[in-house]
């Protein structure tokens, strides 16, 4: 436990916004595990929706690297493309 007040608050500080990458991280992952895992196009597409959405925020937020979000996103509509085409 650190002896300095600011270094207690850093301290106080950071383990805060560790919780809460940690719920907005599980959340990002939760909606691409489920728009890779729709099998109906219209379902994909939506899912993508917000799917893209999430990696958009959490890129600006530099929850993940705005390359990797773009690359995801990418990922997934050649996912919904694809399930669209085999209709």
């Amino acid at each position: 436990m650190p002896n300095i007040k600011s270094s207690r608050k850093r301290m106080i500080l950071s383990e805060k916004a560790r919780e809460k990458n940690r719920g907005e991280r599980s959340r990002l992952r939760t909606a691409l595990k489920r728009a890779r895992d729709a099998t109906d196009a219209d379902q994909a597409a939506a899912r993508l929706r917000e799917a893209a959405a999430l990696l958009d925020q959490a890129a600006q937020e530099w929850l993940v690297h705005p390359n990797k979000a773009a690359r995801l996103k990418g990922q997934l509509a050649r996912h919904v493309s694809r399930l669209m085409t085999e209709k």
